[in-house]
This record gives C-alpha cells, sequence and structure tokens, in this order.
C-alpha cells in the first residue's frame, strides 16, 4: 500500500464531491494512523482499517451503502460508518481516534480506498454506496 506524507497527501474529495480533504499517514503513540485533514478540522483513523474495511467488502460481495454520521450520532446498521464503530469489527470498536471527532468513517475512508485502488465509491448526491475491487 502506498503510504502518504504530510508533505505529499492524497487529495481527496467527499463521495458526492462537495467537500476536499487530504489524508496521509503517520504514527502516534506507536501506532501507524491516518490524518484526515478537512479544513481546520483533523481525524485520527486507525491505519488498520484500511486493511480490514477491504476485507469486510470482499466477505459482504456487494454494495454497501456509506451511513457517514457524526461521533455522537447512532449510526445505521449494515453501513460502512456502522461496521467502523462496531464491537464486531476487527479491532472491537471506533477506527476513529479522536475524541469527538471518530466519526465520519463512511465519509472520509471510503474515498481513500478508492484512491488506493480497493474499492469502487458511488459519487451521487446523497446515499452513496461501496463495494471492493
Amino acid at each position: 500500500m502506498e503510504k502518504r506524507s504530510k508533505e505529499n497527501p492524497w487529495k481527496l474529495k467527499t463521495p458526492p464531491g462537495t467537500s476536499d480533504y487530504e489524508m496521509y499517514m503517520d504514527e502516534k503513540d506507536g501506532r501507524e494512523i491516518i490524518v484526515c485533514v478537512v479544513g481546520k478540522t483533523i481525524l485520527h483513523y486507525d491505519a488498520r482499517c484500511i486493511q480490514d474495511l477491504h476485507q469486510m467488502l470482499l466477505e459482504f460481495g456487494d454494495w454497501m451503502p456509506l451511513g457517514s454520521k457524526d461521533e455522537k450520532a447512532e449510526s445505521v446498521e449494515g453501513t460502512v460508518e456502522h461496521w467502523g464503530r462496531s464491537p464486531e469489527n476487527p479491532i472491537g470498536g471506533w477506527y476513529g481516534l479522536k475524541k469527538g471527532f471518530k466519526g465520519r468513517f463512511g465519509m472520509y475512508v471510503p474515498p481513500l480506498m478508492e484512491a488506493l485502488g480497493l474499492a469502487e465509491v458511488e459519487h451521487n448526491k446523497r446515499n452513496n454506496r461501496m463495494r471492493a475491487l
């Protein structure tokens, strides 16, 4: 997997194409993380989410709704967002690491998966889905 740095981040757009953001790999507390920069907001995701999400989507074998939600909002079961915070995923909980900014997994991680050639993501105004490649 290609690993981009702060000096050479992935330049991405949200699935609906309405917002630009950047992502890059870093390390925090001995753990590899993905740093997501959306304007002045910075989110962190456990880097294991890339391989774990890809594997889950391969096993799922079909399109899955993204279902992006903020950390405090309830996620909808059967969505990428729900899986990214579920006790049933490989790490047993949240891939989002920064308190208050753990959500939006279903908004920001899928375009990175697409950029890495691991998934196909829809780019409609609403209700986007993804599937593994």
